[in-house]
């Protein structure tokens, strides 16, 4: 199959390794430091999914149109953050529209956005519980290998997202979910994972294993699932979380809920995940925050309603992006509990109950 991965990221990268390393003939679009390293030698893909170097895969900077629509490749990846989806469909929608597009991407509103804008192209969405990490240019190292989800609407699988996941399961790791919609927001509260590393430049295990941190997480994990449940969302079932479980955690005093972010990280190994969010403030990039706790934000006030925890890690993660200074612990709970009292962020000091 000739697949094209627009999005040199850790995770562009570990599907494009993944890829090459089954036969397909894969052109990853790269940029900067990026593109260089993959041109003279490739991706080393090391960790959960094993060691390989690639051998066949195409590095550049930009896809050419066609000429005939689509003509170029079979499938498409597009692994860009959500904040980037705009710019990337404007530099390669000519050569990518009226082919097949999988949105590997965070947030809500993916598969929607590029439908809208590739209007000859049939869109899967995939949501990848895959932990990488982009060490250095051309080399991607995964913590958590992990299987990835595809789907669309809230319906069952239909026919196309099912020969996908028959012709890349294996490779990939794919398993087509019905529901994706609601599987979204169960991603969403995976996600969860991401600012408070991102704030505190702490990685996720280190985050959890912080009772202060822990709490927080568990409070910004519990009010996603609160604001999903008010806009009516039956939450999709990945990573052994489905409905029934979401909900039921909803009502848990924090106390009790907090197991959840501790089973997210055990499930990560004893290898400093720092999270996607992190990853990028490291690198000087500008993050996808507003598409991660900012989604929980907007969805709330659609339906009158307030989330100051993941309001407050939206604005913190913002300063960071801002400064390059990171947050203690206690700095965080100070204002988190300034706003969950109405107050501003860190003007008021409280326990997390």
């Amino acid at each position: 199959m000739r697949v094209a991965v627009i999005g040199a990221g850790a995770l562009g990268c570990t599907f494009a390794a993944l890829l090459d390393r089954a036969g397909h003939d894969v052109t990853l679009v790269a940029r900067g430091a990026q593109l260089e390293a993959v041109s003279a030698s490739g991706i080393h893909l090391n960790g959960g999914f094993g060691d390989w170097q690639t051998t066949k895969l195409v590095a550049v900077p930009r896809l050419e149109t066609p000429p005939t629509p689509g003509g170029d490749f079979d499938l498409v990846f597009l692994a860009v953050k959500a904040q980037d989806t705009a710019t990337a469909i404007a530099e390669h929608g000519g050569a990518i529209d009226g082919t097949p597009v999988i949105v590997v991407q965070n947030g809500l509103d993916g598969v929607d956005t590029v439908s809208k804008s590739l209007v000859d192209s049939s869109c899967v969405g995939a949501l990848s519980i895959v932990a990488a990490s982009y060490l250095e240019p051309g080399s991607v190292r995964v913590t958590t290998p992990a299987t990835t989800y595809i789907g669309r609407g809230t319906g069952d699988p239909d026919a196309e997202v099912r020969r996908i996941e028959a012709e890349l399961g294996d490779a990939l790791r794919l398993t087509a979910i019905g529901n994706f919609v609601g599987a979204q927001w169960t991603k969403l509260l995976v996600n969860q994972l991401n600012a408070l590393p991102a704030i505190t430049g702490l990685s996720v295990q280190e985050v959890v294993a912080d009772r202060t941190l822990r709490l927080i997480m568990t409070r910004s994990m519990r009010e996603t699932v609160r604001v999903g449940a008010a806009t009516g969302i039956r939450f999709g079932s990945i990573q052994g979380l489905g409905n029934l479980r979401l909900r039921f955690f909803a009502r848990l005093p924090v106390v009790l809920g907090q197991a959840l972010p501790a089973r997210f990280a055990s499930r990560m190994g004893p290898v400093p995940n720092p999270g996607s969010t992190l990853q990028s403030i490291r690198r000087g990039q500008r993050t996808e925050i507003d598409f991660l706790n900012g989604a929980v934000v907007r969805q709330a006030r659609l339906v009158g309603r307030r989330a100051p925890v993941n309001e407050t890690l939206t604005a913190l993660v913002h300063e960071v992006e801002k400064t390059g200074v990171f947050f203690t612990p206690r700095q965080v709970a100070d204002a988190v509990a300034g706003a969950e009292a109405g107050t501003s962020a860190g003007s008021s000091a409280g326990s997390l109950r």
